[in-house]
């Protein structure tokens, strides 16, 4: 009989095998995915601002209408296995971008840590910096552009 523990989900199987549950336990809480994109129309560069979508409760970094987010917010994009991806944007902190790309998930993970609130210990989420896009000047967006989005 083996002593050892069963691997965690995350290290045994792909994205795409994946149970619906297991898919949202990936998130790591950060927010990042819900701040506001802007594409320059002629290059198809994505640029991404310090301005969250207005479901984000900005200290629990949750949606506050998650399950009803699409209906509420018509830009509100899914991420699934088949999209990971295609979504340059999202930050190389994301656990779904990780797994993706065979690094693992972090040791503020929730999953790992077992403490939902080490990703805002370790700065990981929007915690702190961000600001509702209710809050800024919807002329002005080009204002809110982060540079260099990892490093947030």
């Amino acid at each position: 009989m083996s002593n050892e523990s069963p691997q965690p989900f995350w290290r045994t199987k792909t994205l795409s095998e994946m149970t619906a549950s297991e898919w949202e336990q990936l998130c790591d809480g950060c927010g990042r995915c819900c701040l506001l994109k802007l594409e320059d129309e002629d290059t198809g560069e994505v640029y991404l601002t310090s301005l969250a979508c207005r479901m984000l409760d900005l200290g629990k970094c949750s949606c506050s209408e998650y399950s009803r987010r699409h209906e509420l917010v018509d830009d509100c994009l899914s991420i699934g296995p088949d999209t990971v991806d295609k979504l340059s944007w999202l930050p190389a902190t994301c656990g779904y971008r990780r797994i993706a790309d065979g690094r693992g998930l972090a040791w503020w993970h929730p999953l790992v840590s077992g403490d939902p609130d080490t990703v805002h210990q370790a700065g990981i989420s929007v915690r702190g910096w961000a600001r509702l896009e209710t809050q800024a000047n919807a002329n002005e967006l080009e204002r809110y552009i982060i540079e260099d989005f990892d490093d947030k």
